[in-house]
């Protein structure tokens, strides 16, 4: 284990995370999602809500400042309804890591999925709340100064 790392964090999630550059893009799909038909890099992290991997995420995922909404969630079907909790309990676990929750835009589950498709990534937790996936843009990270 490492200090200052969250235990939600495994070594395949958080070598994924350094690896990727600005404007890079990660999926954190509930246990529904098929991930393993629509990427090659899929990371498992099953157990773990959404809400845990954002809480880990967030104090070292820099989000992308360059665009209106560096949070992405599957909008609603047709005639099918949202659980507003699920954002709510999002932006919460951002927040509490943060101290600040960018914007999530919501989009159509296809444009959902072919974006997905074109991510760095894709983690399956274990989430099971419906329209539980988010996608998290990466920014420039700040230079640190001493």
């Amino acid at each position: 284990m490492l200090k200052g790392i969250h235990p939600a964090i495994s070594p395949e999630l958080l070598k994924t995370l350094a690896e990727m550059g600005h404007g890079d893009e990660i999926v954190l799909a509930d246990a529904h999602f098929p991930a393993h038909s629509l990427h090659h890099k899929v990371i498992r992290a099953d157990g773990l809500g959404v809400d845990t991997l954002l809480s880990a995420i967030s104090p070292l995922f820099e989000f992308d400042a360059y665009v209106e909404a560096p949070l992405v969630m599957m909008a609603a079907v047709a005639g099918d309804t949202l659980d507003p909790t699920v954002e709510q309990k999002y932006r919460h676990a951002i927040l509490s890591t943060t101290g600040d929750c960018p914007t999530i835009e919501r989009i159509d589950r296809f444009a959902f999925y072919d974006r997905a498709k074109t991510a760095y990534a894709v983690v399956i937790s274990g989430e099971t709340a419906k329209y539980g996936n988010i996608i998290l843009k990466k920014g420039v990270t700040p230079l640190l100064t001493k």
